[in-house]
């Protein structure tokens, strides 16, 4: 009797535990499934994107390449302007889907869209310098008392300038004289007329030093900037995506940053190649873009680090000017998340 209860126990043990596991397998089945299913539910959609002819598209290019190579996930179209002014009516109007803008400008975007924009990510830190013909700058400190020739009055070329002499003892409208020009190319041809000392974005450091004999890197205003150990960072593009399409396709938002991702790493670690692109799809020639890639600072940050890099670079700006990045500081909305 005790014999046969006992073989009625271990046959019900042994029945519960093929349960279990078939529950199990089952279970872990079923989550495949989902996971399949899910994968298979992101569909490729059409996403047109906006960028400017500099180090903000240089990024992109092997995206560019692998569009039309019809070899990325989404169906990608690029719309290349000279200026923030040809894109942000198109992104405004739903012409665009995403764009690479200046930093400061997608705040302002934000502010005065009512939240119509967000930030997707960070696509490319400093890319001015300051060069001169000679070697007689080799800090910010150095500039007391000198001319400096620049574009961008008005915009954050003049507010990084503005800060970084500050930050580092000069008063800008005292101890220096700034002359602003409209146009890089009319600070490079007083460069190769008188020589003098400049500020200049990337590429046109490159076109300069070209064209302008004995003219070199004095400051790497990046470098001054991170220094200061201020929690901030000096950035100089972004891309920004329309909040009512990234609510509306998340998922392939996230991939168009995976693959946006892949190509900025791609163009930093083979430059030679990435030089061919930029020519290619009309940023800039590969000769300049070969040799101004390296210091064009083009990054890639999403998400937390990007959060904390914006914000600590929006409120240098709002502190000096409020109105330079739209009157105020963009809340948590501003940021998108995957």
């Amino acid at each position: 009797m005790k014999r046969r209860i006992t073989t009625l126990v271990l046959t019900a043990i042994l029945a519960v535990s093929f349960l279990s596991g078939c529950q199990k397998d089952s279970g872990a089945e079923t989550q495949k499934e989902t996971e399949t299913t899910t994968k298979e539910t992101v569909e490729a959609i059409d996403i047109r994107v906006g960028g400017l002819k500099g180090p903000t598209s240089m990024g992109m290019v092997q995206l560019m390449e692998a569009a039309e190579q019809k070899t990325a996930f989404n169906n990608y179209t690029f719309t290349i302007a000279a200026s923030a002014d040809e894109l942000t009516p198109k992104l405004i109007q739903g012409d665009l889907d995403i764009a690479a803008v200046p930093a400061n400008l997608a705040s302002v975007l934000y502010n005065n869209t009512k939240g119509a924009v967000e930030l997707l990510a960070v696509n490319t830190l400093g890319v001015n310098y300051i060069v001169e013909v000679g070697d007689t700058i080799s800090s910010m400190e150095d500039l007391r008392g000198k001319t400096i020739y620049a574009t961008g009055k008005g915009s954050t070329p003049e507010f990084a300038l503005r800060y970084l002499l500050s930050e580092y003892g000069l008063d800008p409208d005292k101890d220096v004289t700034i002359e602003w020009k409209s146009e890089p190319t009319e600070v490079v041809a007083l460069l190769a007329q008188g020589g003098g000392i400049a500020m200049l974005p990337q590429p046109f450091v490159t076109v300069a030093q070209s064209s302008v004999a004995g003219l070199n890197i004095a400051v790497d205003m990046t470098e001054e900037w991170d220094k200061l150990e201020n929690g901030s960072m000096l950035i100089t593009g972004v891309l920004v995506v329309r909040k009512e399409f990234a609510e509306q396709y998340p998922q392939q938002v996230a991939k168009f940053l995976d693959e946006y991702k892949e190509s900025t790493e791609y163009v930093n670690a083979n430059v030679g190649g990435a030089a061919l692109l930029v020519e290619k799809y009309g940023i800039v020639a590969a000769a300049v873009a070969q040799k101004a890639i390296p210091y064009c600072n083009i990054t890639y940050m999403e998400g937390s680090e990007m959060k904390t890099a914006m914000e600590g670079y929006l409120n240098v700006l709002f502190e000096q000017k409020p109105e330079a990045i739209g009157g105020a500081l963009p809340g948590d909305a501003f940021y998108f998340e995957r």
